[in-house]
């Protein structure tokens, strides 16, 4: 029997606030039978969790639409500067998740180093991020197999396709892409991993043969200018327009120069997802190695995929003539060779069933380290007997994500996603500094380089993503950020099993 620790009284207030859980007591915690995750991962298995959760529609998307909107052929320089961005968080997310091998991630970092409220933010953060990006692309993909119906000539009634223009209905493909995930998600970890490699598998494939087949039509022509000339942008000063605009009348542009660092914020969401490797560390195998070899594996595998496909389609057609909705799909029909656009719908579907796995893996995890912690009720910790999985905490979020992606249309929510996977890059670049003054004595089997240089550099790049994001998006964040300290003050703080 769990025993429920009564609210506390002791007048300890702020400094039970910021009151941190050893790493020794966090690993202790892992080796209670009934809240012991199995461990059946390899490095392998994480970088395919990593490319998996990454690659997605945003290869076949975004490359084109950037390069048509702000940065022109030299895109290619904006993935590289995105993906610098991303390895200074990679190697401050490698360093904790081999010196603190315990599901949660980000939630679990911050407990270690800036103490429970912080942690708290940062876990109901993640848990929102993740919910709402696993329904977002549960969305998406019904989108591709509703328009693989259609070619088939079968068509699903309108109430059964997601609310449109103002109408009411429930998408029940996406719904149902949920519900089948999370079957797979409670039966076992090696079972989604088995799933999510073949999955992977055939979207990499398909990526590798469109580059491939792409190279065949570019032409030199189509890269001049490589850096296009600067043009300035009208900005908007409503709650709309980017937080850094209203803040300093920063006005936008596009092309030259800064139109590669514009174009880098923008394709820095392209790589949001690597960090979820991070929440499988106790279901590893050989942590302290294989968690920092996933993480910096899959980056680095998806920076040049992502390099490759963007060379590819500004070299097919002029960036000027790019079209937004497809671009890669559309230049290959540009040079008479529809096949390959049907493939890339067809790979971006495929792609999307393992993003939407890894998600809802990655939500599962971080709700179920905190219920372990009592921060959440510790029903939700047990883990099932046979399988080795969190399956109480999995079947209610699976159930949650399952509904509110059947009711969700796809607009403004994909904005908190990117905000709340930047506030956590912040939190765990701080966590590292702190940690390694407070504890210098941890075996750290991985070690950040030139701490706290690179932790400061994180911090400040996520920081100047985060500015320019809409004022909209901080709004809804916030609002977030203030219920969850409600819940936290509620139930968490009286609950938590930290002494």
């Amino acid at each position: 029997m769990t025993t429920q620790h009564p609210p506390r009284n002791d007048g300890r207030g702020r400094r039970a606030l910021f009151r941190t859980k050893t790493v020794e007591q966090s690993i202790r915690d892992t080796e209670e039978p009934e809240h012991a995750l199995r461990k059946s991962l390899s490095a392998l298995d994480l970088t395919v969790f990593g490319v998996g959760v990454v690659i997605g529609t945003g290869i076949f998307v975004l490359t084109g639409k950037v390069a048509k909107e702000n940065a022109g052929p030299s895109v290619a320089l904006a993935f590289v500067l995105a993906g610098v961005v991303c390895a200074l968080a990679a190697l401050c997310y490698a360093e904790f998740a081999s010196t603190v091998p315990v599901a949660g991630s980000a939630y679990t970092f911050a407990y270690a180093s800036l103490g429970e409220l912080p942690a708290w933010i940062i876990g109901w953060d993640l848990i929102l991020e993740l919910a709402l990006g696993c329904a977002v692309v549960a969305v998406g993909w019904s989108g591709y197999i509703r328009s693989l119906l259609d070619t088939a000539g079968w068509h699903l009634p309108p109430a059964l396709i997601g609310p449109h223009h103002g109408h009411f209905g429930f998408d029940i493909l996406a719904c149902a892409l949920v519900v089948a995930l999370t079957v797979i998600l409670v039966l076992g970890m090696k079972l989604s991993s088995r799933v999510t490699g073949i999955v992977v598998g055939v979207k990499v494939t398909v990526v590798l043969i469109v580059i491939v087949a792409g190279s065949f039509f570019i032409t030199g022509t189509n890269y001049e200018p490589f850096i296009p000339p600067s043009k300035g942008v009208t900005g908007r000063n409503d709650i709309t327009a980017p937080l850094v605009q209203l803040m300093f009348g920063f006005t936008p542009s596009h092309f030259g120069v800064m139109g590669i660092f514009a174009a880098a914020a923008v394709v820095f969401f392209a790589f949001i997802g690597f960090d979820i490797v991070a929440t499988a560390a106790e279901e590893t195998r050989n942590p302290q190695r294989d968690v920092p070899r996933g993480i910096l594996g899959s980056l680095a595998i998806c920076t040049i995929l992502y390099v490759a496909v963007s060379v590819v389609v500004t070299g097919m057609q002029k960036y000027s003539e790019l079209s937004t909705d497809a671009p890669l799909a559309d230049a290959f029909k540009s040079v008479g060779h529809p096949f390959w656009a049907g493939l890339i719908s067809f790979g971006a579907a495929v792609g999307l069933t393992s993003v939407s796995m890894i998600l809802l893996l990655g939500q599962s995890r971080v709700f179920f380290a905190m219920s372990r912690d009592g921060l959440l009720p510790r029903f939700f910790s047990v883990v099932h007997p046979r399988f080795g999985t969190p399956y109480r905490s999995t079947i209610l979020l699976g159930t949650v994500v399952a509904v509110v992606a059947g009711f969700t249309s796809i607009d403004v929510l994909a904005e908190l996603v990117n905000i709340g996977t930047l506030f956590a890059f912040v939190v765990v670049a701080l966590g590292v500094a702190i940690l390694r003054r407070s504890r210098p004595d941890l075996p750290r089997a991985f070690r950040t380089p030139f701490v706290p240089t690179v932790p400061a550099l994180s911090v400040l790049a996520s920081l100047w993503l985060m500015l320019n994001l809409t004022a909209e998006t901080w709004m809804r964040f916030v609002a977030w950020m203030i219920l969850g300290v409600v819940v936290y003050f509620v139930y968490g703080r009286g609950h938590s099993r930290v002494p």
